[in-house]
């Protein structure tokens, strides 16, 4: 409410000190120019309606004084509304010229509104620049994403129709496995996409939940025994998710996948839980571990940790995004954070009943 009342209560301020200021000038001032006039000049006072000589001094000065009264006020006055209002409009101009860089000076002159119109003006400039560095940033992680499985297409593809290639099996497996790789990314840039827009729907329903996730282990089961995990599974089996189990098994495989990836050979625990009206569903890996500063970080679309990771090796990025978009949808989060035993655990939580705004949002 204060700051509201800041610049109204200034002008307010200004302009009854300004009248103040004039009526004593005319009235006290006046009195004290014929007192002295009367005792001191007294054949300058005029008898008739027409001011002497030396009243019209008076008269002339009195105006000039009330003149730089006002003069002062509305200076002082454009000063803390004007200027910050020409600082921002010049770094509007600024902006739409395509200078994303440009900030509004705070004066510190500036007070209420004016002052915090200065401010949230910067803040969305810092805004919109930083969604354009996101958005360039999409763009050529996208770009980057997409060329490797279409560079590897062309080039089968061209090898086949000039001949250097004799088709077989083994080519149009790799080339249907190119196709699915782009699939998947496409689809995990889908949900990512509806989900920003708010529009990413669920089909809510309950589900035994730990079966699905017993199902989906076993179909992980040849990659992850080749490559030295054992799953473990802590599941509450008497116990209906409500959830879109379409959603949460896609969550679950990419996490799976991430642990296939990353995490150092040994045993993972998958856990499904629910505690205070949440559902916890979580897996934990035997390691290395995530350092503490990246973990804010990686569940950010084309983040990795180690940025030098190709896309064979690391993923398209896209992954932990998708998780966190999915726990988003059904109102809960994703977090990650360290096991205790050198190892990494990924948790999922969402409310055991439905949110309201999910509840009125449309199917």
């Amino acid at each position: 409410m204060s700051l509201a009342m800041g610049l109204r209560g200034q002008i307010t301020r200004s302009l009854a000190l300004m009248t103040l200021g004039i009526i004593l000038l005319s009235v006290f001032g006046s009195y004290a120019f014929y007192a002295i006039a009367v005792t001191y000049l007294p054949d300058s006072i005029s008898e008739t309606w027409m001011p002497s000589q030396v009243e019209l001094i008076w008269i002339v000065c009195t105006i000039v004084a009330a003149f730089s009264m006002s003069w002062f006020v509305a200076i002082r006055l454009s000063r803390r509304i004007l200027t910050p209002l020409n600082s921002v409009a010049g770094s509007l101009r600024a902006i739409a010229e395509g200078r994303l860089d440009a900030r509004a000076p705070m004066d510190h002159h500036a007070i209420g509104e004016t002052a915090q119109l200065v401010r949230d003006f910067n803040d969305m400039a810092e805004q919109l620049q930083h969604m354009t560095r996101e958005r360039e940033f999409w763009n050529a992680a996208i770009a980057h994403e997409l060329r490797t499985p279409v560079t590897i297409l062309r080039g089968r593809l061209q090898g086949l129709a000039e001949g250097v290639f004799s088709p077989s099996t083994e080519i149009f497996a790799g080339l249907l496995r190119q196709v699915e790789g782009l699939n998947h990314i496409i689809e995990d840039l889908r949900v990512l996409s509806l989900n920003d827009s708010g529009h990413l729907e669920l089909q809510w329903a309950e589900v035994d939940l730990a079966s699905e996730i017993s199902s989906l282990v076993s179909t992980f089961a040849a990659a992850l025994t080749a490559k030295g995990f054992f799953p473990k599974l802590e599941l509450d089996t008497v116990m209906l998710v409500r959830c879109d189990v379409i959603r949460i098994r896609q969550a679950l495989t990419a996490l799976l996948d991430n642990t296939l990836r990353h995490a150092t050979p040994g045993t993972i625990t998958l856990r499904l839980s629910s505690s205070d009206n949440r559902y916890h569903l979580s897996i934990e890996d035997a390691g290395p571990g995530i350092p503490e500063q990246a973990a804010t970080s990686i569940f950010e679309a084309f983040r990795r940790i180690d940025p030098s990771r190709s896309r064979q090796s690391g993923g398209s990025g896209l992954g932990l995004a998708v998780v966190k978009a999915i726990a988003e949808a059904h109102g809960g989060n994703v977090v990650c954070r360290p096991s205790g035993k050198g190892g990494t655990i990924f948790e999922l939580t969402w409310p055991a009943f439905l949110p309201r705004e999910l509840a009125l949002r449309p199917t």
